[in-house]
């Protein structure tokens, strides 16, 4: 995959997370995750060298709280950002771009998974119609047998599991951070796929 960030993008987008107030490194993480809507977060590993490579350079003052450090952006930051205004607009600009280019690959990896997930379905549809019993599920007279009725109860059971299940994680994950478009769509799609692979087993 390409880089995310251009050389020498990232610290110039760090102090611009900066000037909007001073911020732990973590919450410039966060801050860069919520960017990119959920397509990409940098690591720890990215992103403290940096904001050390910007105090060096008299950019960025730190001040400690308990085990955290908050981060500052100084004068000589604010000064260097001023001056390069017309380069931040070209990160923005960028980070736009590169937001539409891992939605698409994520979207592609999802279409990719959902293939493989309706050739497993198909696959264990067909086991279950080899090894199940010669027994009908529907009687005679066209209602489902015992048996039928029992399997059917199952099968709303366990899609009624899954929807409250889901609808938990949904609310447990809007408590702390919004739903982004692209988890929107990666949703519909996952939900969508899953339909139409159910509707086929049921119909074979």
């Amino acid at each position: 995959m390409p880089p995310v960030f251009a050389h020498g993008a990232l610290r110039l987008y760090l102090l611009a997370l900066l000037e909007a107030g001073p911020k732990h490194g973590y919450e410039l993480i966060k801050a860069l995750g919520d960017r990119f809507g959920g397509t990409y977060s940098p690591s720890a590993g990215t992103i403290y060298p940096r904001l050390g490579k910007l105090e060096e350079e008299g950019l960025v003052a730190t001040e400690t709280e308990g085990r955290r450090t908050k981060y500052f952006i100084t004068d000589a930051g604010l000064a260097e950002l001023n001056g390069r205004r017309d380069e931040l607009a070209d990160v923005e600009n960028t980070i736009s771009a590169s937001v539409r280019r891992l939605a698409d690959n994520l979207r592609e990896d999802i279409r990719t998974n959902m293939r493989g997930l309706r050739a497993d379905l198909a696959a264990t549809a067909e086991a279950a119609r080899t090894t199940a019993t010669s027994a009908p599920f529907r009687s005679r007279s066209g209602g489902y047998t015992p048996e039928g009725q029992r399997l059917v109860k199952e099968a709303e059971l366990m899609v009624q599991s899954f929807r409250d299940d889901i609808r938990v994680e949904l609310r447990l994950h809007g408590a702390s951070q919004p739903l982004t478009p692209l988890a929107l769509e990666t949703v519909r799609t996952v939900l969508d796929q899953a339909r139409i692979s159910i509707r086929n087993s049921l119909r074979n």
